[in-house]
């Protein structure tokens, strides 16, 4: 396996014209040889330290170990504003627990603002890494003497991936963004238009993509947890079929209003040379590539186990192994009871559960329940290791799935209420209260893919059908009819807990609705709500950033 050295480089960086001040160190626990007081003219010898420490480094961002930091694993970031805002999950106050000055709340009721200081972190951090991927692309053209033709444009296509990424995140957050591509722009920096920074990912991407590893990213080895040609193939995917949004420059003018995806162009290199195709064709296109080397796991949650790193469907993953990398796990730590934590040798939270919607979706209890219902969620009564687990009372633990409120103070489910986290196999060797678990984090699986070609093929009038019950049958449900509809149902069954609810709900107009426990805020059917307000802080130090409309 190559080793990912992330030795602390320190630099002055710019932040959307705003100078971050500290320098910000890039450390690993793989380094065996620490190199922290080596000048760049050493970090930068040779054509190995130049890929250790100009590209390996910015891997160490994709997972985190601090509040808002990393795509998924902790908290208050990325993975909680595009699942906690939408009815898949809830933090419901709970007598004492969860208040935390209204911010679960406001999650959930969509009353984020400017002046919220987990927006500005999760922010804070999608650039840092942007800021960083600069640099890097920097070093590799300053040192290009020490490379081959070969391994410049190899390093530079995976940063440029990476980059393109986080600028993903970043605009699929906050709409319009300021596109900043050298760690030598000085002064304030405008934002784009969300069309402009869209087309800008796409190409970005696009130009990558014949010089990236031809891997599987999710397998021990030399490409583990790298961005390789099919992570991209992904991405392309993600961003052909939520073009209609991404395109969409006035999203306060109304779902309806929006750019159609027949309409919505895209030229893709392919062995006849260029073509063109729409908005639908792309994804298509993109998910046929991912399907010549992915496959349904028989078993759904090998994904998810221990050592799922063997699973041929996963397709991008963070590395989790203990005793090696930093990136923490927060989700089963946060959902678990104290009582069910404790007796896993955890410390836990006791916060996170499933919406009433999302257990009705899997018909929980009933003679049609979804199989994947109990491979999903903690229900019911708990046990662990064969035991029964037991509150203070002497009474055993008991998930009630269907007495969340939001607020739970004067529920005798006060601390039981809500189907918890389950998706994991739970790893009882794990560290830190088990933050520190052996699964690998997964962020992009097949699965996606096979009800993301569902959906393209539906929206552009052809039969998704095969497609989305391959996702069915492999858990034994029966199949169904590959309309719209039910294909947001099926992707909340199948992908529940892996961060996408939002974007889809999107997607299909059902954000800005009334869901569960939730009621539309004024003038929230403009759309005004589908991205979060710029950061106030980030305005504050850069003067040419425009608040987004409605905020």
């Amino acid at each position: 396996m190559k080793r990912y050295i992330f030795n602390k480089v320190i630099n002055r960086m710019v932040f959307l014209g705003a100078l971050l001040g500290a320098g910000l160190g890039l450390n690993s626990c793989l380094d065996e040889n620490p190199k922290d007081q080596l000048d760049q003219s050493q970090i930068y010898d040779s054509a190995s330290n130049i890929y250790i420490n100009a590209v390996s480094s910015l891997y160490n961002y994709i997972g985190g170990s601090v509040e808002s930091e990393g795509l998924q694993g902790t908290c208050r970031g990325v993975y909680d504003y595009n699942t906690l805002t939408t009815d898949e999950a809830i933090i419901p106050i709970r007598g004492g627990d969860w208040y935390d000055g209204g911010l679960w709340n406001a999650m959930y009721q969509h009353k984020w603002t400017a002046d919220d200081e987990p927006l500005y972190d999760t922010w804070r951090y999608l650039y840092k890494v942007i800021v960083l991927a600069n640099k890097s692309i920097n070093v590799i053209h300053e040192k290009a003497g020490l490379l081959t033709e070969a391994q410049k444009a190899s390093y530079l296509a995976e940063v440029r991936a990476v980059r393109a990424m986080f600028y993903y995140y970043a605009m699929d957050m906050f709409g319009r963004i300021p596109i900043v591509v050298s760690d030598y722009e000085q002064g304030g920096k405008a934002q784009a238009e969300r069309s402009e920074v869209f087309r800008f990912i796409v190409n970005e991407l696009q130009e990558a993509l014949p010089n990236l590893a031809i891997a599987e990213s999710n397998m021990k080895g030399d490409n583990y947890g790298r961005v390789t040609r099919y992570v991209a193939d992904f991405l392309l995917a993600k961003l052909a079929l939520n073009a209609e949004i991404y395109t969409y420059d006035d999203w306060t003018q109304g779902y309806e209003h929006r750019p159609k995806g027949k309409d919505i162009f895209f030229t893709i290199t392919t062995r006849k040379g260029k073509v063109q195709k729409n908005a639908w064709e792309t994804c298509e296109y993109y998910c046929d590539d991912l399907a010549k080397t992915y496959q349904l796991e028989p078993d759904y949650t090998t994904n998810f186990t221990t050592n799922n790193e063997v699973s041929r469907e996963n397709i991008f993953t963070i590395p989790m192994e203990p005793n090696v990398y930093a990136a923490q796990f927060h989700y089963l730590f946060r959902s678990f009871h104290y009582a069910h934590g404790s007796a896993l040798g955890w410390g836990t939270e006791n916060g996170t559960c499933a919406t009433i919607s999302t257990m009705r979706a899997n018909h929980y209890g009933e003679e049609d329940e979804d199989k994947r219902c109990h491979m999903n969620f903690k229900v019911g009564k708990v046990t662990v290791n064969g035991k029964k687990v037991l509150l203070e009372n002497g009474e055993q633990l008991e998930y009630q799935p269907f007495e969340v409120k939001q607020n739970l103070t004067n529920s005798p489910y006060v601390k039981t209420a809500g189907a918890r986290m389950g998706k994991y196999t739970v790893d009882q060797t794990s560290y830190m209260d088990g933050r520190l678990q052996g699964n690998d984090i997964v962020l992009f699986r097949y699965a996606d893919v096979l009800l993301m070609m569902a959906e393209a093929k539906v929206r552009n009038g052809e039969d998704g059908s095969e497609e989305m019950n391959a996702v069915r049958s492999r858990v034994g449900m029966s199949a169904r009819e590959a309309t719209l509809d039910n294909i947001l149902e099926e992707r909340l069954l199948e992908l529940v807990w892996e961060g996408w609810r939002r974007q889809d709900l999107i997607r299909f107009g059902k954000f800005t609705g009334a869901y569960d426990l939730r009621e539309p805020l004024e003038n929230e059917a403009s759309g005004y709500t589908t991205v979060f307000p710029i950061p106030q802080r980030c305005r504050d130090l850069n003067k040419d950033l425009v608040q987004n409309k409605g905020y």
